[in-house]
């Protein structure tokens, strides 16, 4: 009788601790809309794994209009081409990625700047199941209740520019003693060229991985730029991208 009992309290209690937890993490994205997130799991990690040595954790945030334009373009041009055109999911990528893993035991991701937000900001790093499930959900949250500008805003300044450096506004500091917003278009390139991997592919001195990912992403940018869409998210007014 007693265990008869006891099932339907813990039941209601833990709903009571579901719908708590599900209007919390709403009301945290709503308020990310216009707060910039205070820190994630990600520059936690960071902050573990540099303990005992003598690096220390570096993120500084930058809002949108003091970001160089160059950085902006340049991570749409290397990490999603079509950021202005698809609502959070690349879902051709996706296909061609999910063929080429099912081949080789080289994984290639085909995931959008959307869903590095989410993951990054909401979630924790690791390929399970349960984790790419509540990407997604985050994914579509944030589209939805952000928009692209602030999408683009977050991921520019928690994205992993280097070991323990995250954002550009970090990184244009450490790498060229510059704010973000002063980064020409080699610099903002570099940079964007250490994202798969920021402490691999090093930007101050160059590993020669990411010099030769930065001549990519130059051709990339000046390929994209004429885009009318990309350059009104890029420079705010559909201005033509500048060169220098």
């Amino acid at each position: 009788m007693k265990l008869k009992g006891i099932v339907p309290r813990m039941w209601r209690r833990l709903k009571r601790v579901l719908l708590v937890l599900i209007i919390a993490q709403f009301a945290y994205i709503i308020i990310t809309k216009w707060v910039n997130p205070p820190i994630t799991l990600t520059q936690i990690s960071s902050w573990f794994s540099l303990w005992g040595t003598d690096k220390k954790l570096h993120k500084s945030w930058a809002g949108y209009d003091e970001i160089s334009q160059h950085a902006k373009l340049a991570v749409i041009a290397s990490e999603d081409q079509l950021f202005t055109d698809h609502d959070g999911f690349d879902f051709k990528s996706i296909e061609k990625a999910m063929k080429h893993n099912a081949k080789s035991k080289k994984i290639r991701g085909a995931s959008t700047i959307s869903q590095q937000v989410a993951k990054n900001v909401f979630l924790w790093q690791g390929r399970s199941w349960v984790r790419k499930g509540l990407e997604v959900y985050f994914t579509f949250m944030i589209e939805k209740i952000w928009g692209k500008q602030r999408i683009l805003e977050v991921y520019l300044n928690v994205a992993e520019t280097g070991e323990g450096i995250f954002g550009f506004e970090s990184a244009a500091q450490e790498y060229y003693h510059k704010p973000a917003a002063q980064l020409n278009r080699e610099e903002a390139a570099m940079i964007t060229a250490a994202l798969p991997n920021p402490v691999k592919y090093t930007v101050v001195p160059p590993a020669r991985i990411t010099a030769y990912r930065q001549r990519k992403i130059l051709v990339q940018m000046r390929n994209i730029a004429p885009d009318p869409d990309i350059a009104e998210l890029v420079t705010g007014a559909g201005k033509s991208v500048k060169e220098k």
